[in-house]
Parts: C-alpha cells; sequence; structure tokens
C-alpha cells in the first residue's frame, strides 16, 4: 500500500515576535490577550459561549505572536484529530485519482488533514489493515473510494469504529455512500446509439466485480430490452486500452457491428485503433461511445461521444457529508447519486443506410 498526506488550512497572519527563535504557545496567547488559557482553547474550537471582543482579543494575540495551533494541541483539546483518512483502489485510474485530488482539496478548505493508503493488492486483509491503520492514528472519519464489490464487503467486516463515508459501493443501510448514476448514464449512452438507427449496441463491459461495471452492464441490457433490440453477449475488458484494442479487433470483422459502447473511455480509445486498423470508419461503419469523459476524449480522433461523470463532485460532496456528520447533529444513512451528462462529439453518426 502507498501513504500519503495532504495539508490543512492555517491560521493567517505574520509572526512580529521572535524570542531567540522560541515557538509562542498557548500559554502566552493567553497572557496577551489577558484571558485564561481555556479560553484560548474555547476560541480555537470556535465554542459559542465566548464573547465577540474576547474571540477578537485572542485572534489579535494570536496574530501578533505568529501562534500556530499543533494538532497535538487541537487534539487534546476537542478530543479530535481533524485528520481524515481516505483508502482508494486503483488510484493511478482517473476517476479515482481525480475524486480523491477533490477530496483534498474541500478538506484543506475545511482546516483537515487528510491521511491517504492507495491499496496496490486485492486482497481482503490489506483492507482490513488499511482500516486499522487508520483508526489507529485517530481518523476523525474515513473517506473509502471502493469500486469493488469485495472492498465493500471487506470494509463492513472491519466494523470500523469511526464515520465512514463509502464512495461506489453500499455496505448496508447503516453506511452512508456517494456514487454516479452509472446506470442512468448507460442508458443515455445506447438510447442515443438505437435514436441513431442502429439495429442493437454491442458492449465492452468494465471487469466482473466493479460494481460501476456491473451497473453499466445493466443500464445497457435493460435499455435494449425494453427496445425490443437483441441484446449480444459482453465483451469483459479490465478498463485498459490494451484490453479495449483486443475486444474491439474481435468486433471490427464482423459487418453487423455498427455500435459499439464501451465501459470507459481508455477502452473506448483501444476500440477507436482496432477499428481504424480494420479499416472500419468511425463513425460511418461503426459509432463508438465511451464513459468518463477524459480530458483526451475531446482531441481524439474523431472526438469522442461519451457519458461525463462528475467525480470532482462526487469527492467534494462525499467530503461534505462527512464533515456533516462530524460536525452537526448525527443524520441517517443517505444515499448520494450525482448525474452524469452525455456528451455527443463526432465518434457517433447515423448507421449505415439511415
Amino acid at each position: 500500500m502507498t501513504r500519503s498526506t495532504g495539508g490543512g488550512a492555517v491560521p493567517k497572519g505574520r509572526s512580529r515576535r521572535n524570542f531567540a527563535g522560541a515557538r509562542p504557545v498557548m500559554d502566552d496567547v493567553a497572557r496577551l490577550a489577558g484571558v485564561s488559557k481555556q479560553t484560548v482553547s474555547r476560541v480555537l474550537n470556535d465554542n459559542p459561549s465566548v464573547r465577540p471582543e474576547t474571540r477578537e482579543a485572542v485572534l489579535t494575540a494570536m496574530r501578533t505572536l505568529g501562534y500556530r495551533p499543533s494538532r497535538s494541541a487541537r487534539s487534546l483539546a476537542s478530543g479530535r484529530t481533524r485528520m481524515l483518512g481516505v483508502i482508494s483502489f486503483d488510484a493511478a485510474r482517473f476517476g479515482p485519482a481525480s475524486i480523491l485530488t477533490a477530496i483534498n482539496t474541500a478538506a484543506q478548505d475545511a482546516g483537515y488533514l487528510v491521511s491517504s493508503i492507495a491499496l496496490d493488492t486485492a486482497d481482503r486483509a490489506t483492507v482490513v489493515r488499511a482500516v486499522d491503520t487508520l483508526s489507529a492514528e485517530g481518523a476523525d472519519g474515513v473517506i473509502a473510494i471502493a469500486p469493488q464489490r469485495w472492498v465493500g464487503r471487506a470494509l463492513a467486516e472491519a466494523q470500523l469504529d469511526t464515520p465512514l463515508m463509502v464512495l461506489e459501493n453500499d455496505l448496508g443501510k447503516d453506511a452512508s455512500f456517494v456514487t454516479a448514476d452509472n446506470r442512468a448514464g448507460a442508458r443515455k449512452a445506447t438510447e442515443h446509439l438505437l435514436e441513431l438507427g442502429h439495429a442493437t449496441v454491442w458492449h465492452i463491459q468494465g471487469p466482473t466485480g466493479w460494481l460501476s461495471a456491473d451497473r453499466r452492464e445493466e443500464g445497457w441490457r435493460a435499455t435494449l430490452e425494453a427496445a425490443g433490440a437483441e441484446v449480444p453477449e459482453p465483451l469483459i475488458g479490465d478498463w485498459s486500452a490494451d484490453s479495449g484494442y483486443e475486444l474491439g479487433r474481435q468486433l471490427a470483422g464482423r459487418p453487423d457491428v455498427t455500435a459499439i459502447f464501451a465501459s470507459n473511455d481508455q477502452m473506448a480509445l483501444g476500440v477507436l485503433r482496432a477499428l481504424h486498423e480494420a479499416g472500419r470508419h468511425v463513425p460511418d461503419d461503426v459509432s463508438v461511445v465511451g464513459y468518463d469523459d477524459i480530458p483526451e476524449a475531446a482531441h481524439l480522433l474523431p472526438p469522442l461521444t461519451t457519458v461525463r461523470t462528475d467525480f470532482p463532485e462526487i469527492g467534494t460532496r462525499s467530503l461534505r457529508l462527512l464533515l456533516s456528520q462530524l460536525e452537526g447533529p448525527p443524520e441517517p444513512a443517505v444515499d448520494r447519486v450525482v448525474p452524469v451528462e452525455l456528451i455527443v462529439r463526432r465518434s457517433t453518426g447515423p448507421a449505415p443506410g439511415r
């Protein structure tokens, strides 16, 4: 596993004090402001019982002294570490990486540090060990980017005793989670191709056991069935352009294949190459739709029609919901589904002969 720690917000202000390099402490702030150390602690923790003029006096003393409260001091005063844990899997992929960046940014804005663990092996013991590590470090809460079913099961079995927010997985009625509307995204992609006159849509699916891949397959299949169209057997990829290329070669030689929906943009990229090498023109002979809307999608030849997932919104929303559990009254488990959007570009067109 890989560890990283993101920075948190710090109070603004320039130090005007230099006692032979000594770092000011809470007692110094209390003495200069003419208040007790307990009052300084209350100000640090935004206690509403502190009078406005007292609060301003303490803040002025902090700025004058250049006082920076340590995490350990704030933890002792509040019973919280202001550190959040993040567990991610396959963090190098565009989606998880974008979510993690958004979580870090939102956490810094809220004054929290983020300690993240990137899992690089697919075994349950590793997930449990990651949970135990963050719990031992005193994480106030944990966000798990858990795209695989087994990760969700491992998290549920770990019985984490701190608030948990899960992304792309559902641990049951007692857990809060945030996810993109993958079924709706697949429906939009498939309906778009059917509306262009294609008799059916072939699907290159993500790996089995990944919630996003399974839900996209479900949305694709349900849309074809509702339209009375043939449902071809899906081809299973592994999210990579290489797998899209190999599976695309299987489809490129079939004249009855006129529309392909790939479960992510990297696999769609491999499909485009396979079709090009086979002399099948996109979109004149075959239309192709991807998923996720990676930054490169608009610059492929031809530009790729795809389903846009708002990964930054998933990360930001998950952080906001977790903080509402930590800083506000407890709320019941919530299901937060982030909408998706079909982005039509030049890789899709009318079915041949239309």
